[in-house]
């Protein structure tokens, strides 16, 4: 049985504890979707640093139809919030490119808006002390739902062993509304749900992390077919063991 409030409580020591030893008197920089991860993790270093030392960053690219709920966020919170607009870095970046290819589209254009995200994340981080917060959660990792040194990066990352139901369930703890908890999660790059792209819902992936048990054979093996292909974004990167000769 999951509890809720012990796990907020482990992870709210787990978050002060870190900082005093890797940042201490530094600021935590969130980057705000409006979704539950980048909400929890707000709440949680609020409440393991004072809301001072919390600084959510919202980056549209160019216009973003739910901003409006991370700016609640930032409200209800009461922490700093500012708006980094990444659309005119967004555009020259895939105009030149078009230049070398012609056309640029796919996969890698999709993955571009997260990786320049986490670029502005981490020049806020430095220009006013900070440490940036990973807001991914086990189930998003375990298929390889993040965008490696997008999203998926990061200095801490609170929630990293926690699926997408205790998440959730953490939210509620800490006493953040339903309107950030229990949002309908949307990738924010092809205007798709999260569920949508991933073929399966997250209560069914959920299942599977925690009890091995997915009734639907042909859910099962793409939930392993997508984990076995993702394994590299979890692990570190590869590097050749040289041993100088005697």
């Amino acid at each position: 049985m999951f509890n809720a409030e012990k796990t907020k409580n482990d992870m709210v020591k787990w978050i002060r504890d870190w900082f005093e030893e890797n940042g201490r008197g530094c600021k935590a920089v969130v980057g705000l979707s409006g979704g539950k991860d980048s909400s929890v993790v707000a709440a949680l270093c609020v409440e393991a640093l004072g809301k001072d030392r919390v600084l959510g960053v919202m980056m549209p690219n160019g216009e973003q139809f739910d901003i409006d709920v991370s700016h609640k966020l930032v409200e209800h919170l009461g922490i700093e919030g500012i708006v980094v607009n990444i659309k005119d870095a967004y555009a020259g970046v895939v105009g030149e490119l078009e230049k070398h290819f012609g056309t640029f589209e796919g996969q890698a254009k999709v993955n571009l808006p997260p990786r320049l995200r986490m670029s502005v994340l981490y020049a806020v981080s430095q220009t006013v002390n900070g440490r940036v917060a990973n807001t991914c959660n086990l189930s998003e990792d375990w298929v390889g739902y993040n965008t490696r040194y997008g999203d998926g990066a990061g200095d801490f990352s609170p929630m990293a062993h926690l699926t997408v139901q205790e998440v959730k369930a953490v939210g509620r703890a800490l006493g953040l509304p339903d309107m950030f908890v229990e949002k309908v999660p949307i990738d924010g790059l092809c205007g798709l749900t999260d569920e949508d792209n991933l073929g399966f819902t997250y209560a069914v992936l959920d299942r599977y992390i925690r009890e091995g048990i997915c009734e639907d054979e042909e859910t099962k093996a793409r939930i392993d077919r997508m984990h076995q292909m993702n394994l590299f974004k979890l692990q570190p990167m590869p590097a050749f063991e040289y041993e100088p000769e005697e």
